[in-house]
């Protein structure tokens, strides 16, 4: 004859594995949390990572179009070689605007800057820029003697000289708030300066569309 079953033994048999899959169901809840969360940080991050993308390509393609607007408003005085544009920045000797320790203009550089004039307010129209205008010189001590300009030294007369070729394109139509004057001196040159024809290379202006600043906002009275 079987034996009688006790009063709560199969309770008791019960009672032991329910906290087992609690803990079971509890963990693999954990495990599933986890990797939501990092499924969801990767896919986060991959989006963040398309958008920084998208951003550069695009920053790229302005880029790109602003350079070739600049070239074609440009053209005449590229094709004849009187000015250079390499990323943007419009070259012109010192020797086709000055002469050697001069601040003042030949006749030949004033009409290059009023050939330049038109197409560049033509192409500052269509844009939120500004022209800077920068000079640079050579690292040779300045010319001295009778008759002969008064710098401190080369800061100063590529500041000057920036200077004129700033106040000679607004004299030709570009608007005052468009244009402004940088000096360099001799630092950033593009050639050596131990021969002339380096040298030569080194005493520029350039002119370098730049996004127009930012005017702060007011804070208005609470």
């Amino acid at each position: 004859m079987d034996e009688p079953l006790e009063v709560g033994q199969d309770n008791h048999a019960e009672g032991l594995s329910a906290p087992a899959w609690a803990a079971f169901g509890d963990l693999m809840a954990g495990v599933l949390g986890a990797f939501v969360l990092v499924l969801a940080a990767a896919l986060v991050g991959q989006l963040d990572l398309a958008n920084q993308l998208a951003a550069e390509v695009q920053q790229r393609q302005a880029e790109q179009a602003r350079r070739e607007a600049l070239e074609r408003a440009l053209a005449g005085p590229l094709a004849d070689g009187r000015i250079t544009l390499v990323e943007g920045r419009i070259g012109i000797s010192g020797a086709v605007l000055f002469a050697i320790g001069s601040d003042q203009l030949h006749a030949d550089g004033r009409a290059l800057l009023k050939s330049l004039a038109a197409p560049l307010r033509t192409y500052l129209a269509q844009r939120d820029e500004i022209l800077m205008v920068s000079g640079f010189t050579d690292d040779r001590g300045l010319v001295t003697g009778k008759g002969a300009p008064k710098f401190t030294d080369n800061w100063e007369l590529s500041a000057q000289r920036a200077l004129n070729v700033a106040r000679a394109l607004m004299a030709e139509g570009l608007p005052p708030d468009a244009v402004f004057a940088a000096a360099f001196g001799p630092q950033q040159p593009v050639a050596s300066n131990d021969d002339a024809a380096g040298r030569a290379l080194n005493r520029r202006v350039e002119i370098a569309p730049t996004p127009r600043p930012r005017r702060a906002v007011a804070a208005s009275a609470p």
